[in-house]
This record gives C-alpha cells, sequence and structure tokens, in this order.
C-alpha cells in the first residue's frame, strides 16, 4: 500500500467537462410571437363543438347510459382468477360447461352478459360527447361530415404525414377529431 498515492485522481488527468448551455428566460421579448400563433390556434378551435348537437331527449338518453354504465357489473370471464391467460385480456366468452356454476347463475359467480344490461337504442354507438363517430381515411371524406352530430376518427392505417393533413383540413372545417395527435393546447 502507497501512502503517497493520491485518493482521489487528479483534475489534469480528468475529462474536460462541456459547459452548460444557458436558457433564455421565458420573459424574453423574442418569445413574443408564440402567444399569436396560439390565439389564431384557439380562434380555430372555438368554432369546432365540444358536444354533438342533440335534441333534449337524446341528451337525457346519454344522461341515462351513462348512469347504465356506472351500475353495469364487471363481466367476468370464467376461470380468469385461475389462469392468468384468460383474465388479463378480459375478453368475454361465454360459459358453455354442463356443470358450470357461472352459466346457471349462481350469485358468487361473475355475472353474464345478457341483453338487459344494453345502453338505450338511439344513443348506442355514440361516443360520450355525442357524436357519431366516423372512420376517416382521406380528406375527401371529411368533407361529407356533419360537424355537428358527426366527428372523425382517423384510421388507424394512415401515416403521420397524412394525419397531420387531416387533422388541419378538420381543423378548416370545424370537424372534431377524436383521436388527435397534435394538441392546439400544448403550443399555448
Amino acid at each position: 500500500m502507497a501512502d503517497d498515492a493520491p485518493a482521489t485522481p487528479a483534475k489534469e488527468n480528468a475529462p474536460a467537462r462541456r459547459p452548460r448551455k444557458r436558457t433564455a428566460p421565458a420573459a424574453e421579448p423574442t418569445a413574443e410571437p408564440a402567444p399569436k400563433a396560439a390565439a389564431s390556434a384557439k380562434k380555430e378551435d372555438a368554432k369546432i363543438p365540444r358536444r354533438a348537437d342533440l335534441s333534449a331527449p337524446m341528451r337525457t338518453l346519454l344522461s341515462v347510459r351513462r348512469t347504465l354504465d356506472r351500475q353495469r357489473p364487471i363481466f367476468g370471464r370464467q376461470a380468469a382468477n385461475r389462469y392468468y391467460r384468460i383474465g388479463r385480456d378480459g375478453a368475454w366468452r361465454r360459459p358453455r360447461g354442463l356443470q358450470s356454476k357461472q352459466r346457471r347463475h349462481y350469485g358468487y359467480r361473475a355475472q353474464i352478459v345478457s341483453i338487459g344490461y344494453r345502453s338505450p337504442a338511439r344513443v348506442r354507438g355514440l361516443v360520450p360527447s355525442g357524436f357519431a363517430p366516423v372512420i376517416v381515411h382521406t380528406t375527401d371524406e371529411l368533407q361529407g361530415i356533419d360537424a355537428r352530430r358527426q366527428a372523425a376518427i382517423i384510421a388507424r392505417t394512415v401515416g403521420t404525414r397524412r394525419r397531420l393533413v387531416l387533422e388541419e383540413e378538420a381543423r378548416k372545417l370545424g370537424i372534431r377529431v377524436l383521436n388527435p395527435i397534435v394538441k392546439a393546447n400544448a403550443e399555448a
């Protein structure tokens, strides 16, 4: 053991550190043009409806569906607690076994899907805001959408470049996009 050896390496042998990059303060005058762009985006978003233009009975049915959704039990699959592969995806399969306790509606088993749990027919398929979703692939398909009652869902096969074009076109037409990747509020 050498007592004369230094415990820490010498500063001469240490690699040179890069200087820190300084970030500009948020209150600089150069940051002023951004709020103007955000204001124009807000004006465009102002004409996009937040909720569908529905009649009073339809709004009532949507609220009824909302309460039914809260009361609806979790439809567990038979033996989901026994096998991880069954319980993980949550896909419902009807129990068909002859002596199945779940099929015979024993009280301590999970409930079975039945028609009595359905939502009202007139609002079935609508999104919670009341819009009827329409899958869109091209800008031509956007032209046929009624902006007051329908909303666009951009298909999953559409790439990012065309998706951005579709979102911009929908914004110009005043059509709500239910699965946007660009948030107008993120720019503000």
